[in-house]
């Protein structure tokens, strides 16, 4: 055999044993005080673009098809749609005032977002870039969340401090739910069998049963040396088989990892200053965390919970978004 074509079966066979070719990973983070979006290639551990975007940019998702990338620029008003393939900004939603997060329905339409100075969530078609509706929540909401069957959407309101629950065919706030201070996040488990709600200032995270709309459990933190004011519960993400969540902590500095079945934490993992948002790459090998204060962001190994990297992005990262290139 040619000793060129043997290479050439070697490393295809080589390929083929380790799983086919990898994909690049790619983190996009807004930073609040930037008024930007870095774009981060987590295999080389660097950023390699950065984005100019609209005023404070917080929330960011990427759409169903992985086409675009959304971003809420709270002071602006408006949510930009940015193109994946040229890094630019194509478009505008009508958000409402002050968008802060935001949810897609699991079809990938519509797009619920969470008004922080009306005190509403607003329904945008992705389509045709319309409200279709607006629904009044508590004050100030904050987190939204959208069932794993589509039927029941969730704002939490910081000020009101409720899990508001809101019939997807309605559009109707069908069941109000009672959680600690400030509650920022809610996440449904992947079976939707439970609603988890980050209380910032309460410094838990309740669990809902999303039928009867009561509490059926409390999660406490400690952390040895800390005061209890410094544990503040923002960001959650459940592995795909609901055994594991993660918690980040703010200014702990802390990702809590808790078993789901018997709510206890099993580890505090040490990350940057004030962990705020979280997303597992699509392999869920690992799990981005954005620090707001140390302007980095860190990436845990979920297989070994170790925190393996940190790489700095830009001034106050708050939102964080990951995809395979």
């Amino acid at each position: 055999m040619h000793a060129t074509m043997k290479r050439i079966l070697t490393a295809a066979a080589a390929a083929m044993l380790a799983g086919g070719p990898a994909h690049a990973l790619t983190a996009y983070v807004t930073n609040e005080r930037d008024n930007t979006i870095s774009v981060v290639d987590l295999d080389a551990g660097k950023t390699v673009k950065t984005i100019d975007v609209g005023q404070r940019p917080r929330g960011i998702v990427l759409t169903k098809d992985e086409k675009f990338i959304l971003v809420c620029a709270s002071d602006d008003d408006t949510i930009q749609i940015i193109d994946r393939a040229t890094l630019q900004i194509v478009g505008e939603l009508p958000s409402g005032p002050d968008p802060e997060t935001f949810a897609l329905h699991d079809s990938g339409n519509p797009l619920y977002v969470s008004n922080e100075n009306d005190n509403m969530v607003t329904v945008i078609d992705l389509p045709t870039r319309t409200v279709i509706a607006q629904i009044p929540t508590g004050v100030e909401p904050e987190g939204m969340a959208v069932s794993p069957d589509g039927k029941t959407i969730v704002n939490t309101s910081e000020t009101t401090n409720m899990a508001h629950f809101i019939d997807y065919g309605t559009r109707a706030v069908v069941a109000n739910v009672l959680v600690d201070a400030r509650p920022r996040i809610a996440e449904f488990k992947h079976d939707g069998s439970e609603l988890w709600v980050s209380s910032e200032l309460g410094g838990t995270v309740s669990v809902i049963d999303p039928v009867r709309h009561v509490v059926t459990g409390k999660i406490h933190f400690d952390i040895q040396g800390l005061r209890g004011e410094a544990i503040q519960p923002v960001g959650i993400r459940f592995t795909k088989n609901d055994s594991t969540a993660f918690v980040a902590l703010g200014p702990a500095n802390r990702v809590a990892v808790i078993d789901t079945k018997t709510l206890k934490v099993e580890k505090y993992l040490l990350v940057g200053q004030r962990v705020w948002q979280m997303a597992f790459t699509p392999d869920e090998k690992y799990l981005i965390v954005t620090n707001g204060l140390s302007n980095d962001i860190s990436m845990i190994d979920v297989g070994s919970l170790k925190v393996i990297r940190s790489i700095q992005v830009g001034r106050l990262p708050w939102g964080v978004a990951v995809a395979a290139q």
